[in-house]
């Protein structure tokens, strides 16, 4: 490792710390995800799911579309993602993007590599696992935030939008909506028992997942897109 490499790691060690001044803002709750918002593409994109438990950064259709980014951009993805009935989901593709996290007073950004799905979701893009500990960002649904240090040491401290939180899991349980895993596979194959995916099948985001429409007109909400600050 070099020595700009060693000094780069040793900024991001820093401790991420919780304390009760991180609850003074918190609405009491019980299901609320970690949803927080980010600037990419020079827009500041709100509903993106911290989901610890996905192993993929998702960007979904329609917010590509809002951003006005280019199918010329995305780059072929080789592998498949299947539902519980055996059907698979639309990849588009994948690409990556400058992606900004702020707190206001203190920034980071990182490229990320986004997987374009063609799926219904009330989220705009959801982070997953690998992004997040490679980020070294650590989520807390008990505090509603999400911490991460900058490369210059400090710790960035990003609030969760508890409205934005309680309207998309909301908008699950009213729809009824079903999951797919994310995999490259179907999930037989991977040794997967198909009454234990069943046995997962819940509203809220949890596990590889990415939301589906099951049956009827799924009213999704309007996506929200504000100009990015400098």
């Amino acid at each position: 490792m070099s020595g700009e490499a060693q000094e780069a790691d040793q900024a991001l060690d820093v401790d991420l710390v919780f304390t009760k001044a991180d609850l003074r803002d918190v609405v009491p709750h019980e299901n609320d995800s970690v949803v927080i918002w980010v600037v990419t593409a020079g827009r500041k994109v709100h509903r993106v799911l911290v989901d610890q438990g996905s192993s993929a950064n998702v960007m979904f259709w329609t917010t590509f579309n809002k951003l006005q980014l280019s199918p010329d951009q995305l780059r072929p993805y080789t592998g498949c993602l299947y539902g519980f009935a055996r059907d698979q989901v639309e990849v588009r593709g994948h690409l990556e993007l400058r992606t900004t996290f702020t707190d206001g007073v203190v920034s980071r950004t990182e490229n990320i590599s986004y997987l374009v799905v063609n799926a219904p979701s009330a989220y705009n893009m959801l982070l997953g696992r690998p992004r997040l500990n490679r980020l070294r960002a650590v989520a807390s649904t008990r505090h509603m935030k999400m911490k991460l240090p900058n490369l210059g040491g400090k710790v960035i401290t990003i609030k969760s939008d508890q409205k934005e939180a309680k309207r998309c899991y909301e908008n699950s349980l009213k729809t009824k909506r079903g999951v797919f895993m994310v995999t490259t596979r179907d999930p037989s194959e991977e040794g997967v028992a198909r009454a234990e995916i069943a046995r997962e099948r819940r509203p809220e985001p949890a596990g590889d997942v990415l939301e589906r429409k099951i049956g009827g007109n799924v009213r999704m909400y309007s996506f929200k897109l504000e100009r990015g600050g400098g």
